[in-house]
């Protein structure tokens, strides 16, 4: 004779189990989210770095191109064109914006002495984390991720540990990556949590929902953004992305260039 009751499941198990496959999907989600942003940061960065001079010299060749053509057509809506192009046109900065980030309180920074001085500049690195650090990041995010705790305590300690994580991550600091590996392993093992009430489990979907909804909204603007478009056409070659917008973009600088000698009548 089987216990009475026995084989008969809880009320509240259907909701954990629902609960934890809820808790997971968010975290794998949020992992997603996190290391396609740092992508972006990292894809911005460079593509600012590399291309920015190009852009500025099509924005100063657009604008004198419509000034000259404003100047030999002396047409008022030559002169209005004119006018916007020159306003899209970075001003050039005062003296301390120009040195704002160069220098601090004992002086210029080494990077900006060389600019200066003609010395070798070492060029901006270049940050995209290993596959081991990657590894090593969704396995730290699976483990510590703070969605997994329901005490304020522990949620905190976890919260503080992930910031951690990220800001490694975002380095591709594999070394510290690893010893943060080993921390959270030696670290305090969460308390296992007992049956919840089902009002309680209900809530906890509900957050996890609203939670998924938030990232949803980062997620797509992400990917909505310019940066993000370049990444998805080339997500495992963003480098030579780069070197193909910077070919098309150098065409566009000798076009413009031909246009403003042709305005300005020189050979």
């Amino acid at each position: 004779m089987t216990p009475e009751g026995a084989g008969v499941p809880r009320p509240e198990e259907r909701l954990e189990r629902a609960v934890r496959a809820a808790e997971q999907a968010l975290i794998e989600y949020e992992i997603a989210v996190e290391t396609f942003r740092i992508e972006v940061d990292n894809f911005s960065r460079l593509h600012h770095q590399r291309l920015g001079p190009v852009y500025a010299r099509l924005d100063e060749l657009d604008a004198q191109i419509a000034e000259a053509r404003a100047a030999r057509t002396g047409d008022p809506e030559d002169r209005r064109k004119a006018d916007e192009a020159r306003a899209r046109v970075l001003p050039m900065p005062g003296v301390e914006e120009l040195f704002h980030g160069w220098m601090d309180g004992e002086g210029l920074f080494p990077e900006a002495e060389a600019m200066l001085t003609d010395q070798p500049v070492q060029p901006p690195q270049r940050v995209r984390p290993s596959d081991e650090a990657r590894k090593l990041y969704r396995e730290l995010a699976r483990k510590a991720h703070p969605d997994l705790a329901q005490e304020d305590g522990e949620r905190a300690r976890r919260e503080e540990f992930i910031t951690r994580v990220n800001a490694a991550y975002s380095r591709g600091d594999e070394t510290l990556l690893r010893e943060l590996a080993e921390e959270w392993a030696a670290g305090p093992v969460p308390k296992e949590q007992g049956p919840t009430p089902a009002e309680e489990l209900y809530a906890r979907l509900e957050w996890l929902a609203q939670r998924k909804e938030l990232l949803s909204v980062v997620a797509r603007e992400l990917e909505e953004s310019a940066i993000g478009g370049m990444l998805r056409l080339a997500p495992d070659d963003p480098d030579r992305l780069l070197e193909e917008i910077a070919e098309q973009l150098l065409a566009q600088v000798s076009e413009r260039e031909s246009e403003l000698a042709e305005l300005l009548g020189q050979e």
